[in-house]
């Protein structure tokens, strides 16, 4: 029954099933939803870890491959975020305790100048549902403010995203002030004007033009 349970949460997560009020998708409707079956499952005995691990990574990993392929959309991501934040609430006390085990930390912003936050959401939504823990400075972030909460999260990993050709240029400033203090904390960069070409010329330490292929390269790591 666990596993029938486990197989429902990773469906509603990939398809953006929210709950049994949620109106998409319409063949899903009146059914339990990804809060629903959390709960359900967490009420059956079935560990936090487990469900994380057998229900939400591969169901974010099946729709991030899927993004990747141009088969899904944005908005396909964003539905999923929700579900999947729906799930989340139900194993967020479990987290807080320490009873499940993240893969790391993971500070993502926007960088100073550009107000965009689509892109940088639905890495932070993709990072989070893969296990990571996300601390999103959210957009307009200055080098200082990546600086600080460096300093306060030594161990972790750095997300920049511009939407702006005009912005973008602020990534250089942010590498330099962050490595020049952190030199082994990894850096990586996305968005729409960025480039492999820059991130090498910035001295980041990768550019991923979608999510899940950023996920691929640290699980590798």
């Amino acid at each position: 029954m666990c596993n029938d349970l486990l197989k429902q949460l990773g469906v509603c997560i990939e398809r953006g099933k929210v709950d049994a009020q949620s109106p998409h998708p319409v063949d899903l409707k009146g059914q339990p939803g990804a809060a629903e079956l959390t709960a359900k499952l967490l009420s059956a005995g079935v560990a936090p870890g487990e469900i994380l691990q057998k229900a939400m990574i591969p169901a974010m990993k099946r729709l991030g491959d899927r993004f990747s392929q141009g088969l899904v959309f944005i908005p396909d991501l964003i539905i999923a975020a929700k579900a999947m934040k729906a799930a989340m609430q139900h194993l967020k006390p479990y987290f807080e305790a320490g009873e499940v085990q993240k893969k790391g930390t993971f500070v993502l912003g926007t960088v100073k100048g550009d107000l965009h936050d689509i892109g940088k959401n639905l890495v932070g939504m993709v990072l989070e549902g893969n296990g990571y823990r996300v601390i999103d400075l959210g957009i307009n972030v200055s080098s200082d403010r990546f600086l600080q909460t460096v300093e306060e999260h030594p161990d972790c990993r750095v997300g920049l995203s511009a939407l702006l050709t005009t912005t973008m240029l602020y990534m250089e400033e942010i590498v330099k002030t962050v490595k020049s203090h952190f030199p082994q904390v990894p850096i990586f960069i996305g968005g729409a004007p960025v480039t492999p070409e820059f991130n090498q010329q910035i001295g980041a330490n990768g550019y991923f033009p979608d999510p899940q292929q950023l996920v691929n390269f640290l699980e590798t790591k």
